[in-house]
C-alpha cells in the first residue's frame, strides 16, 4: 500500500468517525444525499450562455453554447447542473466537499450523478457529444492540495468520467502561479488574479480534442476562460464547462 493511499484510509475512517454518513439535508443515516433530499433539487432542464449577468437561455436543439454577448470568450459554452443560490442544500453540498472540517470526498459521486442528470434531462448525453472528448478538471495549486489531500474537481471528472463513459485526463493542465482566493475578489480583478495561472505540460496529448473543464462552481467564468485560453492555444478543437452549480 502507497503511502498516499495509507494517508487516504485513515482520512475517511476519522471522516466516518468524526462525521458519520447522515444525509446533509433531512440527517436520515446511510447518505450523504438520500433520494428524497435529491429530489428537492432543482436540476436544471435549460442551457444557458456564458453570460456572468443576466444569461440567454438557448434553444433546446442548439448545438451552440454562446450569445452574441459572449460569442468571442475562449470557452466553446458552459453545462451546469444547479442554480447556487436557490437552495441551500446545494451550498451545503459543495462547501462540505471541498472545506474544513469537512472535506467529505466521497459526495463527488453524488454530485457527479447531479451533472448526469442534468445531461440527460438537456439531451446533451450522446455519443456524438462526447466521440473524441475528455474531460479536464481545473487544478489547484500544490499546496492547497497537500492540506485537502485531494482535488475536488479530479474526484468529480473521475466519477462524471464513469457515469457518462468519457476519459478523465488530469495532471496535464496545471497552475503555475499563485493567486489569491476568487471569491473575494471582484470580476475585474479575477481576470488579472487568474491571468497566465496555468499550463499544459503535454499539449499534444489534447491536440484535435474536445476538452470538457470540470468544476464546481461557475461565477463570472475567469477560471475556466483562463483555462481554454490555455487549451485552444495547444490545439484543442473546442473547450466546454461542466460545473456542479452556476452563481449569479
Amino acid at each position: 500500500m502507497t503511502y498516499s493511499k495509507h494517508v487516504d484510509n485513515i482520512r475517511k475512517f476519522l471522516l466516518e468517525l468524526l462525521f458519520p454518513s447522515f444525509c446533509l439535508g433531512c440527517r436520515k443515516e446511510g447518505t450523504y444525499l438520500c433520494p428524497d433530499c435529491k429530489a428537492t433539487l432543482d436540476i436544471s432542464e435549460h442551457q444557458y450562455c456564458l453570460c456572468s449577468k443576466h444569461p440567454l437561455r438557448l434553444p433546446v436543439d442548439s448545438t451552440k453554447g454562446k450569445c452574441q454577448r459572449c460569442q468571442d470568450a475562449p470557452l466553446s459554452g458552459l453545462y451546469t447542473a444547479l442554480p447556487y443560490q436557490e437552495k441551500f442544500l446545494t451550498k451545503k453540498l459543495i462547501y462540505q466537499f471541498k472545506y474544513p472540517p469537512y472535506y467529505i470526498k466521497v459526495l463527488a459521486r453524488d454530485l457527479a450523478g447531479i451533472i448526469a442528470t442534468h445531461l440527460v434531462i438537456i439531451k446533451k448525453n450522446t455519443n456524438s457529444i462526447w466521440e473524441h472528448s475528455v474531460l479536464v478538471p481545473i487544478p489547484m495549486e500544490m499546496r492547497k492540495m497537500k492540506d485537502r489531500g485531494y482535488n475536488q474537481t479530479e474526484e468529480l471528472a473521475k466519477e462524471l468520467g464513469h457515469l457518462i463513459n468519457v476519459p478523465s485526463i488530469s495532471g496535464n493542465l496545471v497552475k503555475i502561479k499563485k493567486t489569491l482566493p476568487q471569491m473575494k475578489l471582484s470580476a475585474t480583478e479575477r481576470q488579472e488574479n487568474i491571468k497566465n495561472a496555468f499550463a499544459l505540460k503535454n499539449p499534444e496529448t489534447l491536440r484535435g480534442k474536445k476538452i470538457f473543464l470540470v468544476d464546481d462552481v461557475y461565477t463570472t467564468g475567469s477560471t475556466m476562460q483562463e483555462c481554454a485560453r490555455v487549451l485552444r492555444a495547444a490545439g484543442a478543437k473546442q473547450v466546454w464547462g461542466i460545473v456542479i452549480a452556476r452563481e449569479g
